[in-house]
């Protein structure tokens, strides 16, 4: 099951535009987005194949930081991560 994870890493100072464009680029491979930039987070939305939502939370923060490192982010810690699962959007729309 396809599952659209959220995840948000606390830190210390702002980010800036080309750090959150890095990570952009980071998760694009996972239909990703980043957000952050002049906040002191940096945050993704990734789609990730998991079977339970334990899961995917569990596969996307390994992903994410994974991201981060590749973009050359600050080590913050996950403050927050959100999952939705591809039924839970098709009830929403029906």
């Amino acid at each position: 099951m396809k599952f659209s994870v959220s995840l948000v890493a606390d830190g210390d100072r702002e980010m800036t535009i080309d750090e959150i464009v890095e990570l952009a680029d980071a998760v694009a491979a996972h239909d990703g987005i980043a957000s952050g930039i002049g906040s002191t987070s940096y945050g993704a939305q990734i789609v990730v194949e998991a079977p339970t939502s334990d899961k995917a939370v569990e596969v996307a923060i390994a992903e994410f930081v994974a991201a981060a490192k590749r973009a050359g982010l600050p080590d913050w810690p996950v403050a927050r991560v959100e999952t939705i699962a591809d039924d839970d959007e098709l009830e929403e729309e029906g």
